[in-house]
């Protein structure tokens, strides 16, 4: 079997990848009758030299491999017929802007696993890099409440940004002494909480953060959905998950009392919007600056109209006209920050990270000749056709 990594090809680019070359190289070495190679890029976090060195063959054309490995989703041009595809496809949920991509590979005989949906026997996920977000999320929102209020300066990251230096230049500055309100206990939370807590920021219980109408030093606390919306009993999340349309927003009260916020929280079209238009201009709202790094357009969160990148992170909110306006232009803004790729900050440390859990679910069984569940349950095209479980996006293909 010869496997490749796909240099990247979506815009805006993405510095990350399946394997690192110490990787690489072990794995080709534990299984020398397979070979991965490594398609030259000119973006990717690690050189193709770096590659090299560890014995890595790097090549300029992966048609002759059976197996492709990507990140995000591949140019349409760049897919090769009949072979197996990795990467992040956000098709699943009809993503219009997609779905001439599926058609794509529908009609090239891909197949097709997509890292979103690989996951264990009770659907969670096994693959994902939302624990980065969550720290690069914290990083960018509190830069750019630097840049609003010109109290610090923390530089953009670079291709080479790692987790110890987005911790020193924290720690470098003199942080504000504000309330941010991070949302949700998933991954993106823990990301958050665990950065937060590494640069010294205060964890307030709820009931002392809602009380305090100012603090000494940066604090935090931490809101999940239970804590976001009221219901008649006790709330339960399956049954939020099953029929979030019962439940009616709680924000309100937080709103009024947080300086900066932080969105790591599940949320569906079905669920409460959180920040709505209303709240928004309401006279007592206190939030200033928003790290929606969940990213759901029009969403939970009104003022995210639309995802940025790393290379523009922020743009604000215009209350009163409720329209995007440029970035830090009014005091009496609303600062977003909507990078949709936040982990790409940190392009070598998750690229490293991914690929351990790639190694465990994916390589190890492809390898070894093993039938894998967890790749089943991934697998959203076989030679261009669909499978059961992703048989309902038959419809939307066809433009129904």
């Amino acid at each position: 079997m010869k496997i490749g990594l796909v240099k990247e090809t979506k815009v805006p680019v993405d510095n990350r990848v399946a394997l690192s070359p110490m990787q690489v190289a072990a794995l080709n070495t534990r299984f020398p009758e397979h070979k991965i190679v490594v398609e030259s890029s000119p973006i990717r976090c690690f050189g193709d030299d770096e590659y090299r060195k560890e014995g890595v063959e790097v090549v300029d054309d992966v048609a002759d491999c059976d197996v492709l490995f990507g990140i995000k989703e591949a140019s349409l041009e760049s897919l090769v017929p009949g072979r197996h595809y990795f990467f992040f496809g956000h098709v699943a949920k009809k993503q219009s802007y997609n779905r001439g991509l599926l058609r794509g590979m529908m009609e090239k005989g891909i197949t097709f696993s997509d890292y979103e949906y690989l996951t264990d026997e009770h659907l969670q996920r096994v693959c994902a890099f939302g624990w980065w977000a969550g720290v690069v999320g914290v990083y960018y929102t509190l830069r750019g409440w630097g840049l609003r209020t010109g109290a610090y300066s923390l530089p953009s990251p670079d291709r080479r940004f790692t987790l110890e230096q987005l911790k020193q230049n924290l720690c470098s500055v003199q942080l504000p002494a504000i309330k941010m309100l991070v949302t949700g206990a998933g991954r993106v939370s823990q990301g958050a909480q665990y950065i937060l807590g590494e640069i010294g920021a205060s964890r307030l219980a709820a009931d002392e953060y809602l009380a305090a109408r100012s603090v000494g030093s940066l604090s935090y606390a931490v809101a999940d959905v239970d804590q976001l919306v009221k219901h008649d009993g006790q709330f339960d999340f399956a049954d939020f998950v099953a029929d979030p349309s019962r439940y009616q927003s709680d924000f309100r009260r937080w709103a009024v009392g947080t300086d900066v916020l932080l969105c790591g929280h599940f949320w569906s079209p079905k669920a409460p919007v959180y920040l709505d238009e209303q709240l928004l201009q309401d006279p007592g709202l206190r939030i200033r600056m928003i790290g929606d790094v969940t990213c759901d357009i029009m969403g939970s969160i009104r003022s995210t109209l639309r995802s940025t990148t790393h290379d523009e992170p922020y743009y604000d909110y215009d209350i009163k006209t409720r329209s995007e306006a440029p970035a830090f232009s009014s005091e009496g803004h609303i600062t977003v920050m909507a990078v949709d790729t936040c982990p790409n900050a940190l392009a070598m440390d998750t690229s490293a990270y991914f690929g351990q859990m790639l190694e465990e679910h994916v390589f190890l069984p492809l390898l070894e000749g093993r039938h894998s569940a967890v790749v089943e349950r991934s697998t959203i095209l076989t030679e261009g056709r669909l499978t059961d479980r992703f048989g309902y996006l038959q419809d939307w293909v066809d433009g129904k």
